[in-house]
């Protein structure tokens, strides 16, 4: 997740301080990803540095206010614009998890799976009672604040991850079980190849009286 840049699209509504960047940012992500204030004004001040955002000026009750300047605009367009790259995908412990289980002295792999996709599927389930009712809130008119529009979108992509992460667990199961089977047995459960013509027994002189005794009766 870009905080940088999810700090840059707050401060585009406007100046901000930073306990209201935290706040406003975790309202609109549903406190998906919760910041605390630290790495707030840690942002902050290398936004400054790069010349993205400018102090400016402080609130009534002595807050030293941030706003975006013409560069940070800039920068905040071409995030926009341009797609997440994939070439480095971030660290997922899960992945990690099953690469270090593999073969580890006394763990049980398959029981380390089976447990992860209890819990995936439980936050599946989570996850869809959440969205039924944000949907519910939106669609009734009784809420289309920008922010429970973004929260459910953010539900969604969740929901749609842990469906994935689901299926590459049960994946992982069957391919640990193929792999640990014996290499004789692997192939026996290969589809038989189709007989050729060439290859049917042609029926014995034995055969040819009783498929005509079978005609005659």
């Amino acid at each position: 997740m870009s905080i940088r840049h999810g700090l840059l699209a707050l401060l585009e509504r406007g100046p901000r301080y930073g306990s209201q960047l935290r706040t406003e940012f975790e309202s609109r992500t549903g406190s998906t990803w919760p910041l605390n204030v630290g790495q707030v004004y840690t942002t902050l001040a290398r936004l400054e540095r790069d010349g993205l955002v400018a102090p400016g000026g402080e609130d009534a009750a002595g807050h030293t206010l941030y706003a975006i300047t013409d560069s940070g605009r800039t920068e905040l367009r071409q995030w926009y614009e341009r797609p997440v790259d994939r070439a480095n995908p971030p660290r997922d412990e899960l992945s990690i998890k099953l690469a270090m289980a593999v073969g580890a002295p006394g763990v049980d792999i398959r029981a380390v799976i089976q447990s992860q996709r209890h819990a995936t599927i439980k936050a599946m389930q989570d996850y869809t009672r959440l969205k039924a009712t944000a949907l519910a809130a939106v669609e009734s008119g009784q809420s289309r604040e920008r922010d429970d529009v973004a929260w459910l979108l953010v539900l969604e992509q969740l929901i749609f991850q842990t469906e994935a992460e689901a299926r590459w667990l049960d994946h992982c199961e069957a391919r640990l079980v193929r792999l640990s089977l014996p290499a004789d047995r692997r192939a026996g459960e290969a589809e038989p190849p189709q007989a050729t013509a060439a290859e049917t027994p042609a029926p014995t002189t034995t055969d040819r009286p009783r498929t005509a005794r079978m005609r005659r009766g």
